[in-house]
């Protein structure tokens, strides 16, 4: 029995993809539970469709992904943190402070999507800032001594 996948299913396949089950797998536990559809050859135009649609979109997001990967590559930033004795800083600079910092600059990029670890010390440092699940750039930042 042949069958197009509507979610995915451990073991068997991913969403949209056909696969080929025994009868009574298909019957009485992938279509019942919403898993799964046959694959008639009107099904399989539908998906035909679908997949050209949604790889269109994809390809948008991605060219918007690598605009912004453009404009943040250029900028300089320079995070400012308080200090103490030599170049320690009171509390520590995270991707959090990154984020504010590349908002002020007018490119709102959250929080989770930007990994830089925790730095304690001044500096020059890079941050891996993911825009999209194929878009991924090094953001090289510096850390100054704020002014009193």
């Amino acid at each position: 029995m042949e069958l197009i996948l509507k979610k995915d299913v451990q073991n068997l396949g991913f969403k949209d993809d056909i696969v080929t089950v025994k009868n009574g797998y298909g019957r009485n536990y992938l279509i019942p539970q919403g898993f799964a559809v046959l694959a008639t050859s009107s099904a399989k135009k539908v998906l035909a469709e679908n997949l050209k649609q949604k790889a269109h979109k994809e390809q948008k997001l991605i060219d918007d992904a690598n605009k912004v990967a453009e404009a943040i590559k250029a900028l300089e930033l320079k995070i400012s943190a308080k200090t103490g004795t030599g170049d320690k800083l009171f509390g520590s600079v995270t991707s959090a402070d990154i984020a504010a910092s590349l908002e002020k600059n007018g490119h709102e990029i959250d929080k989770k999507f930007i990994n830089s670890g925790i730095v304690k010390r001044l500096g020059k440092y890079s941050a891996t800032v993911r825009l999209h699940r194929e878009v991924v750039i090094e953001l090289p930042y510096e850390i100054v001594a704020e002014q009193a």
